[in-house]
């Protein structure tokens, strides 16, 4: 008789988890809250116009292939995807525009020609980020950290060893100050460190080996958007015979002596062998476990940011912009004071826009574009959103207008707005927090909630809130680490 399992969530975790557990032959229901698969990982259509709403970067595309692989089939058959000849374009205050090439040669070139830093600088940087993922990446994401067996492994034996190369005692800012001449790169490398809603002036610098992802490894893009990520996986799993309940809410985990047995829907008990949770590790305790063993340890840690994204349709097309674009902001280090001290929006904040209909043609009407328009806010502690979202508003268009040198407003036709009290409504993420815990410290990467606990047997737990941590790859990752749990 087959092994039966539910999964709470239909985020990109949860439907690697139910692809992954198909095709070892279990029984696979999923519950969703929502109407539509993907968690954050979704759509909205306007007159033509369609915005992928949450994570719009795609590395490690291995990651998915391999659940396809799984399932019997190639990932080609349901997603297409290319890779990215120029990642970024960046523009800076003071008049510079850099283009980061997916050829890490061809950026340091760039590099060397935009702003005077020499190539092997670059390049040096590049390979010491593919160093430090090559000494931790199988320790500390694709792996189950916390079984003392990792620490008796020869991979953290030779990590340990070579400690000194991981910048863990370092910042990401003092990391990649000390590697770089020019201020702008420094600014660029820092970055990164937004990809897990962290801090770089905090952050350690073994996580500037998110740039080895994208410069080494190389930034994708899906040819029907990102959205299809989740909507092909869904299809697979159709296939393999999953079966998925939207607009259902899961109300319990039920348990018996502390093994998990099931989950309470409607106030009726589905019974199954395993229980998977997809879902905001903060709400799954507080909401869906009775016995009150809340961690408040764990939750009294600092969150990670969260993101206020203005979706405009523009009546125009701007060919001097791309599929990825940063505007950077005046005073970087200022920004990040505002989040992390006075819980507000800088002045003048770093803009990331997203255009997919630079490759996506349908997903905007002929001579318009589809921008997404997002900014680093603090999570939700009950702040004055609306005043923050209308002054920033109004920042980003001068913003805007300043460096493209064309008035914005006008072309707006139609407007769509996230903030943290929204994305916290919608995706259940604890305060809006788009990565769960934040990474602002040395001990991070050792102090993310376990995708396990021995006092839960037959509960295990996916997602960006959990280990490894949050975005497509990680998330990911964490269901790969549980399906490797699972005996």
């Amino acid at each position: 008789m087959k092994k039966t399992v539910n999964i709470v969530g239909a985020g990109i975790a949860g439907l690697a988890t139910a692809i992954r557990l198909a095709a070892r032959d279990y029984r696979v229901t999923v519950f969703e809250r929502s109407n539509v698969p993907g968690g954050k990982l979704g759509s909205i259509p306007w007159e033509g116009f369609r915005w992928d709403t949450g994570p719009s970067l795609f590395t490690l595309p291995d990651l998915v292939e391999e659940l396809f692989l799984l399932a019997g089939t190639e990932m080609k058959t349901f997603i297409r995807y290319q890779k990215l000849d120029l990642i970024t374009r960046y523009f800076y205050e003071d008049g510079k525009i850099l283009n980061a090439y997916g050829d890490p040669q061809l950026f340091a070139e760039e590099a060397e020609r935009v702003m005077g830093e020499p190539a092997g600088n670059v390049r040096k940087y590049l390979d010491h980020s593919r160093e430090i993922y090559e000494l931790t990446s199988d320790i500390f994401i694709f792996n189950r950290f916390f079984r003392m067996g990792t620490f008796l492994s020869q991979k953290f034996l030779k990590a340990f060893l070579r400690a000194w190369k991981l910048d863990s005692m370092v910042t990401m800012h003092d990391a990649n100050a000390r590697r770089f001449r020019s201020p702008h790169l420094v600014q660029l490398f820092d970055r990164y460190a937004t990809y897990n809603g962290s801090d770089p002036y905090r952050a350690p610098g073994t996580l500037n080996i998110i740039s080895h992802l994208e410069h080494n490894l190389g930034a994708f893009f899906p040819e029907q958007g990102m959205y299809s990520l989740a909507l092909g996986m869904k299809e697979v799993a159709d296939q393999m015979g999953v079966v998925f309940h939207f607009n259902q809410p899961v109300e319990k985990v039920a348990m018996q002596r502390r093994e998990a047995s099931g989950v309470v829907v409607n106030g009726e008990i589905h019974p199954s062998d395993l229980v998977v949770s997809d879902m905001d590790i903060f709400y799954l305790y507080r909401d869906l476990l009775e016995d009150g063993a809340f961690p408040v340890k764990h939750f009294r840690k600092e969150r990670s940011t969260s993101a206020l994204i203005f979706y405009w349709a523009i009546d125009a097309e701007f060919p001097g912009l791309e599929l990825h674009n940063i505007l950077f902001s005046d005073d970087y280090r200022e920004e990040f004071r505002y989040l992390r001290n006075k819980k507000a929006i800088y002045r003048d904040p770093t803009v990331y826009l997203f255009i997919s209909s630079k490759m996506v043609r349908g997903d905007a009407p002929a001579g318009k574009e589809n921008w997404y328009v997002m900014i680093n806010v603090p999570e939700n502690l009950g702040q004055d959103w609306d005043s923050l979202i209308e002054q920033s508003r109004k920042n980003i268009l001068n913003k805007m207008g300043r460096i493209l040198g064309t008035e914005i407003e006008p072309l707006i036709l139609k407007e769509f707005v996230a903030d943290p009290r929204t994305i916290e409504a919608t995706t259940s993420s604890h305060r809006g927090s788009l990565y769960g815990n934040s990474s602002n410290s040395r001990t991070a990467a050792f102090s993310r909630h376990p995708n396990f606990l021995r006092k839960y047997r037959g509960l295990y737990f996916v997602g960006g809130s959990v280990h490894p941590g949050g975005g497509i790859p990680l998330c990911l990752a964490s269901a790969k680490i549980v399906d490797q749990q699972i005996t």
